[in-house]
């Protein structure tokens, strides 16, 4: 018989940062789900889904501090995974203090570090707690600015089965510089050195996903030169990247607004790494901001 072993995703982060959320969305997706599973019992847990009658090759755990003294032995329950084959991979889901704060005044829940209800310093704490957990994690998602709807679609676009040449993604967000670096990114690329829409007065109501700017934009011979060495860069780096078991890559293009230049570029590279079999989805940050 031949023994199938479990995709294994350990959701973990910090409280409040959106964890619920993330695991209600990886149900949706066929991983069986289970909330706040001690550390120890993981690896007999997924022993026991990969003998079950009807397969389970799909887990998704939550693990985070409420498991109090129990969370600690996480980093040997890691190693024991690694020692007996069981591939894994650590999504960790954080927010800023004041993201956090607010969102814990609203639901009038009790921070679980928090034994008389100050919220900020045990926010502090279960960040300094989570430090090196963070640092071996395959995947980091920042839900400040994200609506429930934004992250189940990039847990959708990471975890979903969907053929590809490489298993890794790649998510392209153009943003603008003037509203701050998108905090998940693992690339960003600065485009501000190419000619500028904005300053053409017919150009500047519209955004890159119009042709007229599309146009203007790549008329430049800059543009042309730039956009075969950046995806040539790209290219070379997925594999590298996949070779470390990254699943998800995200690539920020920006220019001072984020409506044209990094819209447009954003738009072209999907375009060529998509006919070239990578998984790609685009996603325009700042783009309504005007």
């Amino acid at each position: 018989m031949i023994k199938i072993t479990p995709k294994l995703v350990i959701v973990t982060g910090l409280s409040g940062a959106g964890k619920t959320q993330a695991l209600r969305s990886l149900e949706d997706l066929g991983f069986f789900c289970v909330d706040n599973l001690p550390p120890a019992l993981i690896p007999k847990f997924a022993e026991l889904c990969a003998q079950a009658a009807s397969i389970i090759n799909k887990i998704a755990l939550v693990v985070d501090i409420r498991g109090g003294e129990f969370f600690n032995t996480l980093f040997e329950v890691l190693s024991e995974l690694d020692d007996q084959g069981i591939g894994h991979e650590i999504l960790f889901l954080e927010a800023s203090d004041e993201t956090l704060v607010r969102r814990f005044k609203e639901s009038r829940r009790r921070h679980p570090l928090s034994a008389h209800g100050e919220v900020l310093d045990a926010i502090q704490q279960e960040r300094s707690l989570l430090q090196e957990l963070r640092g071996g994690a395959n995947k980091i998602i920042d839900t400040s600015d994200k609506a429930v709807k934004d992250l189940k679609e990039e847990i959708t676009s990471i975890f979903a089965d969907t053929a590809s040449a490489t298993g890794l993604h790649v998510t392209l967000i153009s943003f603008g510089y003037k509203y701050g670096i998108p905090l998940d990114s693992d690339l960003v690329i600065d485009v501000r050195f190419l000619p500028n829409p904005y300053y053409q007065p017919s150009l500047r109501p519209h955004t890159g996903n119009d042709p007229v700017v599309r146009d203007f934009v790549f008329k430049s011979s800059t543009t042309g030169e730039f956009m075969d060495k950046f995806v040539s860069f790209v290219e070379f780096l997925i594999p590298q990247y996949v070779n470390e078991g990254k699943t998800a890559l995200m690539v920020a293009i920006g220019c001072t607004g984020g409506l044209h230049r990094s819209v447009a570029l954003a738009n072209r590279i999907a375009e060529i790494l998509s006919s070239r079999e990578y998984r790609v989805s685009v996603r325009h940050r700042d783009i309504n901001r005007a």
